[in-house]
């Protein structure tokens, strides 16, 4: 299959909005059962003090917001909030920390974390920042199913965005990831001043991937105060549609799943998500530091589309 350029899916993006849903939703059919929507959980397991410069994150610590740190959380608390996750509905369980990345002795009590959430029966999901050598082997021989290494935005755009890490450094990270045999999960952030084109060149950078990742976060931005994008306007929905549509296109078989900005999302706007394709979303009411919809306020929103829960993703059962 020949790689998608940023230039053709651009053109997707320019389509007429109504052209581009139906195709995405066809091609969504092709790949997966209507109707269904997997569930993940994120925990934030070590929370602010990053020495990082994303210009969007609240755990950055140079920029003065709420966010509080907090050191490792311990193995046994990680467990009751996986166990509160899976009894809620959610079928796999990722664990956030707020680093440049890992040291080896953090490494192991994640590890821990990752084997005792195997055990509970659900999907484990890690996001820890860049990966040195041996660190995703010591992951995967742990369980992990996934890990999370967002590009966040087009290579053109990212210098604007972050200074402390360049974009190949995520690019290493994703190929450790995969050479150790884990999926991929990985994606992007809407609202971060980018183009149109640049979001593009986004999803045109993510389809590259070989393998395409397993799964495929899409966020739209929710300023936080305190932070240099804290004044930021959030995507327009019929736009941040639009690119669910053009992800689904140019990545038939990832899980597309509606990430931050949800809240402020209507019911419709929601369910026209999931007709672009969209066919994942994180589960509770916290996304880390930026609020999300409630398991309640979800399973009433799916009941009322007739959607339902997928128990194991099907990537998983492959």
């Amino acid at each position: 299959m020949a790689r998608i350029t940023p230039e053709q899916v651009q053109a997707l993006l320019e389509k007429p909005f109504l052209d581009l849903v139906f195709e995405a939703q066809t091609v969504h059919r092709q790949h997966f059962r209507p109707g269904t929507v997997q569930v993940s959980s994120l925990l934030s397991v070590k929370t602010g003090g990053c020495p990082e410069d994303c210009g969007y994150c609240s755990q950055a610590a140079r920029y003065h917001t709420e966010t509080e740190r907090d050191g490792l959380m311990e193995v046994d608390e990680v467990l009751e909030r996986a166990r509160a996750a899976r009894d809620a509905g959610a079928t796999r369980f990722c664990l956030s920390a707020a680093w440049r990345g890992p040291k080896d002795k953090d490494l192991d009590q994640v590890a821990e974390m990752v084997a005792a959430v195997k055990e509970m029966g659900m999907e484990t999901c890690a996001t820890l920042g860049m990966l040195r050598d041996g660190q995703a082997e010591r992951l995967a021989e742990a369980g992990l199913d996934y890990y999370n290494h967002n590009l966040d935005t087009s290579p053109e755009h990212y210098d604007e965005v972050i200074s402390t890490r360049t974009y190949d450094d995520r690019l290493d990270t994703l190929k450790k990831v995969q050479d150790a045999g884990m999926n991929v999960c990985c994606g992007g952030i809407l609202g971060l001043g980018e183009e149109r084109s640049d979001r593009a060149g986004l999803i045109a950078q993510l389809a590259a991937l070989d393998p395409q990742p397993q799964s495929v976060p899409i966020n739209n931005l929710v300023p936080v105060p305190g932070t240099p994008m804290g004044d930021r306007e959030p995507v327009d929905t019929v736009e941040f549609i639009r690119t669910v549509a053009a992800a689904r296109i140019a990545l038939p078989s990832s899980y597309i799943r509606l990430a931050a900005g949800r809240l402020s999302m209507t019911e419709a706007e929601q369910a026209l998500c999931f007709m672009a394709g969209a066919n994942s979303i994180f589960y509770g009411e916290q996304l880390l530091t930026t609020p999300n919809p409630d398991e309640n306020s979800d399973r009433a929103l799916l009941d009322k589309l007739g959607m339902t829960i997928e128990e194991v993703a099907q990537d998983a059962r492959a």
